[in-house]
């Protein structure tokens, strides 16, 4: 597999060339087909995630939906499941400053707010599994850049919101290229290349690179 050029772009480089048609229509067919297959053949653990979230806090609901914002500014609810206590979005505000990542995101290594199941299917990405839905419902593709949360995109400049000309993914360029190394400048960035060089090839690419990241040493992504 040919070796995708990671280099991110500057401001001034970046081309606004992300009217893709015929590319998004025929993406469109591939994600409700893989959409369909995937919730297929993952239900067996799809069943045993959902029990094991029922196990551990029968009270509390197996999936977790959240407030997302879309192409061109549209919010949507995605979904997950519950990878963390009932009243985690309370406690955020109260962790902020010990934010590890910076420009408008929230991320923290050791959050005290993930359930000992959640440790486990963050760990092998299991809990984005319930975005097949979003991904039929066409909230969603499979490549694309990640989807941010109202408050984070309420804080975006105008340069920013372009990363959200196109519809967002379950996994991407930024979740390919050491997501955990780059800032949030980086990563509009990179979701910017995104945008220019997306192609049915290159979308291929990413999510082979993502299944390799999937499987590498049970880490997940």
């Amino acid at each position: 597999m040919e070796k995708i050029d990671f280099k991110v772009p500057t401001q001034s480089t970046y081309k606004a060339t992300h009217e893709k048609p015929l590319h998004d229509a025929i993406w469109r067919i591939i994600d409700i087909i893989a959409a369909v297959f995937a919730i297929i053949i993952s239900a067996p653990v799809l069943l045993v995630i959902a029990g094991s979230i029922k196990f551990e806090n029968w009270r509390a609901p197996i999936f977790f939906k959240q407030k997302r914002v879309g192409k061109n500014g549209q919010t949507f609810y995605m979904y997950k499941f519950r990878s963390m206590y009932v009243d985690a979005e309370a406690q955020l505000e109260k962790l902020q400053t010990q934010n590890e990542m910076q420009g408008h995101m929230f991320k923290m290594k050791d959050d005290p707010r993930i359930t000992k199941v959640g440790k486990w299917i963050r760990k092998t990405s299991l809990d984005e599994f319930p975005q097949f839905i979003n991904i039929l419902k066409g909230d969603m593709s499979f490549v694309g850049p990640r989807p941010p949360l109202t408050q984070e995109y309420a804080n975006y400049s105008n340069y920013d919101k372009k990363r959200l000309l196109v519809t967002p993914g379950c996994t991407g360029l930024w979740q390919v290229s050491g997501r955990n190394n780059l800032d949030f400048h980086e990563m509009v960035a990179l979701d910017l290349k995104y945008i220019e060089k997306r192609s049915i090839l290159f979308n291929m690419k990413i999510l082979l690179l993502t299944f390799k990241e999937f499987t590498s040493k049970g880490n997940g992504m």
